[in-house]
């Protein structure tokens, strides 16, 4: 009995279509991907620059209250009673200032 193997038989299954489509649809599900970071990157980017103008008042807030606190330190060194009130509270909540040299 001889078997012989053609397109048509179950024995030399042909795999070459069934390996195709995964591999098309691994390329496909790539594009995608690659696709949607970048969208994501451009959303971040954009994000980035709707947050600029705030966090420019942010710095410049911060520069004044360290300066506001700078002054603090420097009066409560000098003996003001109110300043060393300020600063007392200050340091219970953990924050530590340090007088301003002017």
């Amino acid at each position: 009995m001889t078997m012989r193997l053609g397109p048509n038989s179950r024995d030399g299954a042909d795999w070459t279509l069934p390996v195709a489509f995964i591999v098309a649809a691994f390329f496909v599900l790539l594009a995608f991907e690659t696709g949607y970071a970048i969208h994501d990157r451009e959303a971040l980017a954009d994000q980035r620059k709707l947050q600029e103008p705030t966090m420019q008042e942010a710095i410049k807030l911060r520069q004044q209250l360290e300066t506001l606190a700078g002054k603090t330190g420097t009066l409560a060194a000098d003996g003001d009673e109110g300043a060393k009130t300020v600063v007392d509270q200050m340091k219970k909540q953990g924050i530590n200032i340090t007088a301003s040299k002017q």
